[in-house]
């Protein structure tokens, strides 16, 4: 299981079963297949329990959140849910990563005025409690952004709300935003309206015996200084906070989705059961989803082999080498209760240095460093020797799963996928030798500062801390595998485990060379292309000012490069900015392992698609 943001961020762990559903492109509007069990020996109810990734909790409920809340567990496997994006995406199979308008709340988008006009059609759906998921419901959500726009994950300089000239309700379900250019429809559907969810009127209070509206968020304007949309966030997201109230809440219990909570602990037990009420197809047909939480791989691996477990991961030293012509063990060795399935993810893995840090900032700023930073990473013989055949080498911005996608720029497949810096332990010493570093005790050395670059003293030490995600015995070895090379090369690594919530909650970005910039390096797992962003240009990881840019990095050229994919749609723009991102290192690349899942044989219509959308619905027992 491996660690991921969300939108930013997966954890070096496994990511939850995800489900497929509606086959659907760019602009698929096709109807959901049917989910019926009927004739096939389907029993209706039945608990499906579902192992968390180690050390990891869902432990954010409100659907407007800062970087430091943002992964994969909070939004596609928890919120989703609940709270229906205004799109969602992913569909029953493997690789395809479309939006899935079927699913969504809202119809396709309409562009109009040669592209600066979008129209968005709510389809009437309704909240638990009655209201409609309407247009106010969107209004909400946007006001909320313009509000606290320092405050949302997806947040970047000159996008969304930045690129919004006016938006208004232009009828009881429909919305429409003018734009201040014209862009790819494409992208700005997937990268730009996917980060709204309609929020209910029920919300819009800043006590909860507030009559809903009367937070008076709905109708609260810029003249006015988002005063009320400012209380209404300050009281809905101190209200988030106090996570042991999230299952008797009368806040969180207005759902549009098609479950809500029935028990929330805070050491990570979570209950779900089905919404009644919801609008959407299908309707589930188990009766409840348990998330159950461990601490470490090897106790999550134990539950699923007696039997406590109806889905979870097989840890990586627990599986034979993979098959040459197979993405799953030659043996299954759980037996035939049950079976198993790859899961690949649309995303990338890597180490973040943060390049405002006042320890290593300066260092990480020269690029012949993260060069060699780079070139100790033996991605190839830890697929080998840790991973056992089941990661892929991740060399770029461009994902590197699943295998063979379209986004994947020829740079990226050089030296058997480790792009243009492949592990070379002699040429990450040379290079740093070449800029006026040598070896003093173990350790290189900066000895002549016009050479190492600017900020970088006489006498400063290749020394970084890396802090990665406990729970994963194959992460871990991934890291201490890394310490070890870099030492071969002079880099003196200091690994710190810590949990994935944890270190996200040390991710905002931060000033140069701030106190508050404490993380060298983070090592939390990787980004999977699920929000911000579902088309993976890479705004929400490398756009200066970005809120989700951790790192802090910026560079210029970057900016342009990423800006160029906004309103072309041509693929020749988009290798030119992963091309530039796999040459510039503004990451430190790792293995991408893909997970081996493991699902009762008597649990069927479970599949996974790449960006982890967890679909329960489409679940059924059979006896």
């Amino acid at each position: 299981m491996n660690p991921w943001r969300r939108k930013l961020r997966l954890a070096a762990v496994a990511v939850v079963a995800a489900v497929a559903v509606v086959a659907s492109a760019c602009s698929s509007s096709s109807s959901p297949p049917s989910s019926s069990s009927s004739g096939n020996g389907a029993v209706k109810g039945g608990t499906v329990s579902i192992a968390l990734p180690p050390a990891t909790t869902l432990s954010w409920i409100f659907p407007f959140y800062a970087i430091t809340n943002a992964s994969i567990y909070n939004s596609e496997q928890f919120q989703w849910l609940m709270y229906r994006p205004l799109y969602m995406f992913g569909n029953n199979t493997a690789n395809d990563v479309g939006i899935n308008y079927p699913l969504s709340p809202a119809n396709e988008p309409s562009y109009t005025n040669g592209g600066k006009t979008v129209t968005v059609t709510m389809k009437g759906w309704k909240w638990s409690n009655g209201e409609t998921v309407d247009a106010n419901s969107v209004i909400f959500y946007m006001n909320m952004v313009e509000a606290e726009t320092a405050n949302w994950y997806a947040a970047s300089p000159g996008l969304l709300p930045d690129n919004v000239t006016s938006y208004k309700a232009v009828g009881a379900n429909q919305i429409q935003f003018n734009l201040d250019k014209a862009y790819s429809s494409i992208w700005y559907t997937y990268n730009q309206l996917a980060e709204l969810t309609p929020m209910p009127q029920s919300w819009d209070v800043t006590s909860l015996t507030g009559a809903p509206g009367s937070g008076g968020c709905i109708t609260d304007t810029k003249a006015d200084g988002w005063a009320k949309c400012k209380a209404v966030y300050t009281f809905l997201t101190a209200q988030a906070k106090i996570a042991t109230t999230y299952a008797t809440s009368p806040l969180w219990s207005v759902v549009d989705g098609p479950w809500k909570l029935s028990s929330y602990s805070t050491t990570g037990n979570v209950a779900m059961v089905p919404n009644t009420k919801y609008s959407g197809s299908p309707k589930p047909q188990i009766s409840e989803v348990k998330f159950v939480p461990f601490t470490d791989d090897t106790t999550e691996y134990t539950a699923l082999k007696t039997g406590q477990l109806d889905q979870g991961y097989i840890p990586a030293q627990d599986l034979s080498p993979k098959p040459t012509n197979s993405d799953v063990p030659a043996t299954n060795p759980l037996g035939s209760g049950f079976t198993l399935s790859p899961v690949y993810t649309f995303g990338i893995f890597y180490a973040q240095p943060n390049f405002n840090n006042p320890q290593v900032g300066f260092m990480v700023r020269q690029l012949y460093m993260r060069q060699a930073l780079q070139e100790v990473f033996d991605q190839v013989g830890i697929d080998k020797a840790i991973y056992r055949g089941y990661s892929v080498p991740t060399s770029g911005p461009a994902p590197s799963t699943p295998p063979g996608n379209q986004w994947i720029p020829s740079i990226q497949t050089q030296n058997n996928g480790q792009g243009p810096y492949p592990f070379d332990i002699a040429k990450a010493k040379s290079t740093l030798e070449a800029n006026g570093w040598s070896e003093v005790g173990g350790v290189m050395t900066c000895q002549d500062p016009s050479k190492c670059g600017a900020g970088i003293k006489q006498g400063q030490q290749a020394k970084f801390t890396y802090v990665y995600s406990t729970g994963q015995a194959a992460n871990t070895a991934t890291w201490q595998t890394y310490k070890s090379d870099a030492s071969q090369a002079g880099i003196d690594i200091n690994l710190v485990g810590e949990t994935f919530n944890t270190i996200i909650g040390q991710s905002a970005p931060c000033s140069p060379m701030s106190s508050k910039c404490a993380v060298q390096v983070f090592a939390f797992g990787g980004w999977l292309f699920n929000g911000p962003g579902f088309e993976p240009t890479g705004e929400p990881l490398f756009a200066t000012g970005a809120g989700s840019n951790s790192g802090n990095y910026s560079d210029p050229h970057m900016d342009q490069l990423i800006t160029a994919t906004h309103t072309s749609s041509a693929m020749s723009a988009f290798d030119q900015y992963a091309t530039y991102g796999a040459q510039q290192l503004p990451f430190i690349w790792a293995p991408n392992p893909f997970n081996i899942w493991a699902v009762n044989s008597k649990l069927h219509n479970v599949t996974f698609n790449a960006l982890a959308t967890l679909l329960p619905e489409y679940w059924y027992f059979t006896k």
